[in-house]
């Protein structure tokens, strides 16, 4: 890029920005259109359903449908509601859960911002999208969507705590916070993935990032209120939480935030437990698959395993999700870090 821009001027570097950014957000949109089909197609499965079948071959075109459905509904506003804020909400959470895939590297040099904080980053933007849904429900001016905002800001609030731990011990056996330099250091086989770390043996570190994944995977359930955690917009309780008073295009906006925000733990759970780009073998003919193909199938896999979640496990009453949060998740991320940093910095003293 910077040899583009000293050749070309800073006007063409801008607009292959763009381009680069458009392209990547077309892409994105396009295969949360099929995830989302493969969503409703997975939990249909494990209701001896056929699911959406009826639009396009295989119900391929369900989603563009709904889509098309939604956008051309009248946008109703509640009367009491806030309209300004009423509005800004649902934009607020799609925006936020865009712009933090800039760093998530899909292939070597595919990112759009290679940043050198790219985990803080992600802390940063995170933290921010919970306004969306707060603001959403509390613009509604109506009980049901205050009480969905307001138990989707602890519940956010509480696992994004447990989240913020597991990073920090990936952060210490990578010895970075570039998301592409915590893949690079990932290469070599699956052994060298931080998952298992057979590479860090005599020290059996896997012990440790096992269950720090699992502790990752099941708040990534909590903080994309995801079932069995989706208590902010629990039917039974709250009609439909947050979005209750939300119809046409506001109301799409927040589920394609809601759904990027999916895909992007699923990325991320790739990117820092399971080698990225990286292929199981570094041998042919795995070699032959491109990079970028090994990351989807990686961030597939884990999509599925949500959607199963989804299908099999019964919701969670509000107590036991706040519990499981503060006194199972937190200290056991909290002792991992601990010993994480101690493994470090003795390896490091040996070394030198």
């Amino acid at each position: 890029m910077y040899d583009f821009v000293t050749d070309h001027g800073p006007l063409a570097g801008t607009l292959l920005a763009l381009a680069q950014i458009m392209g990547f957000v077309i892409v994105l949109l396009l295969s949360l259109a099929f995830l989302l089909l493969m969503d409703r197609k997975v939990w249909a499965a494990v209701q001896m359903r056929k699911g959406p079948n009826t639009v396009g071959a295989f119900g391929l075109l369900q989603s563009f449908a709904d889509f098309i459905k939604f956008v051309v509904k009248e946008i109703v506003v509640p009367a009491g509601a806030d309209r300004p804020l009423f509005l800004l909400a649902p934009l607020l959470t799609f925006i936020f859960a865009f712009i933090t895939w800039a760093v998530i590297p899909v292939a070597p040099g595919w990112v759009i911002a290679d940043l050198n904080v790219g985990i803080l980053y992600i802390f940063a933007i995170s933290s921010l999208g919970v306004y969306g849904i707060i603001v959403g429900g509390w613009a509604s001016n109506s009980k049901y969507p205050f009480l969905g905002s307001l138990r989707s800001a602890a519940q956010m609030v509480s696992y994004e705590v447990s989240i913020g731990f597991v990073l920090v011990t990936v952060l210490l056996m990578a010895g970075s916070m570039n998301l592409s330099t915590v893949v690079e250091a990932q290469g070599g086989g699956f052994w060298n993935w931080h998952v298992l770390s057979l590479d860090m043996l005599p020290w059996p570190v896997f012990l440790i990032t096992i269950p720090m994944f699992v502790i990752f995977f099941i708040s990534a359930l909590a903080e994309t209120n995801r079932p069995p955690f989706d208590l902010p917009e629990a039917e039974s309780e709250l009609v439909a939480g947050y979005q209750v008073e939300y119809s046409s295009t506001p109301y799409l906006l927040f589920m394609i935030g809601e759904y990027l925000n999916i895909v992007l733990m699923c990325a991320l759970m790739t990117v820092l437990f399971f080698g990225g780009w990286h292929a199981p073998f570094d041998i042919i003919p795995f070699t032959w698959v491109p990079p970028v193909f090994w990351f989807a199938i990686k961030v597939v896999l884990f999509f599925f395993m949500f959607a199963m979640v989804k299908a099999l496990v019964p919701r969670y009453r509000y107590d036991q999700l706040m519990r499981l949060g503060w006194k199972i998740f937190l200290p056991t991320s909290l002792g991992a870090v601990a010993i994480m940093g101690g493994i470090v910095v003795y390896t490091q003293a040996a070394a030198g």
